[in-house]
């Protein structure tokens, strides 16, 4: 695999950025077009101490080359930071993320299908409940055991949030595993669940390929919205 080349990326971003234009790609109202710093070889390397794991040689390119985070897809690219003398991701949803368990393989699979039959069969509906507030109990007790199985975070393993779309839609880049260096969707709050970014051929995404992927099309529909304006 041929690294990434990141030269020029924090320069085309901050050129966008002072379009008119670029206040109408989606999200922009929420990273507002800003970057973090580079992150050193001392940082990385202390954050890579902490979290046990090398960071995929994409993002960790991107963290030192270009930014620690800020604009990017969507809402934005989640920026870590250390804070109190600890690394951690910031964003909506970060906190989805065990960062004791960023070591161990990202799983790839999800629940047990059985499992998810049987709650699905036990799913409480309006028309059997006489009162609102029965339904509403057994509803709510059901969703927690719904949200233990899909939310658990051993599913989760070895891979971060970076990114919000609003809605509780996120998206996470493994860290570990068959799956290392690859974007996953997460539409878990619309009962969905999380499933590889692919390509029209159906190949993985990876970071480099999902930034730069959102970058041209960003610069591509501020140019056409500036050159009919």
């Amino acid at each position: 695999m041929v690294d990434q080349d990141w030269s020029g990326v924090r320069k085309r971003i901050v050129e966008l950025s002072a379009l008119p234009a670029s206040q109408e790609v989606f999200g922009a109202l929420g990273h507002r077009w800003t970057l973090e710093d580079p992150l050193g070889e001392d940082e990385l390397a202390e954050l890579e101490a902490q979290i046990g794991v090398r960071l995929p040689s994409e993002y960790r390119a991107f963290l030192a080359r270009v930014a620690a985070g800020g604009a990017g897809p969507s809402y934005g690219l989640f920026p870590v930071r250390r804070v109190q003398g600890r690394w951690r991701w910031e964003g909506d949803g970060a906190g989805l993320a065990d960062l004791s368990r960023l070591a161990e393989p990202f799983p790839g699979r999800g629940p047990d299908p059985e499992v998810l039959d049987r709650l699905l069969a036990e799913r409480p509906e309006e028309e059997d409940f006489e009162e609102i507030e029965e339904f509403d109990t057994a509803f709510e007790a059901w969703d927690e055991r719904w949200e233990a199985v899909m939310f658990a975070p051993e599913r989760t393993a070895g891979a971060v949030v970076v990114c919000h779309h609003g809605c509780a839609q996120r998206e996470w880049l493994v860290l570990s595993g068959p799956h290392r260096g690859t974007m996953w969707s997460d539409p878990r709050a619309d009962d969905a669940d999380l499933a590889p970014l692919l390509d029209t051929e159906g190949k993985p995404i990876t970071f480099a390929r999902w930034f730069t992927g959102w970058l041209d099309k960003a610069e591509q529909a501020v140019r056409q919205s500036s050159a009919g304006s």
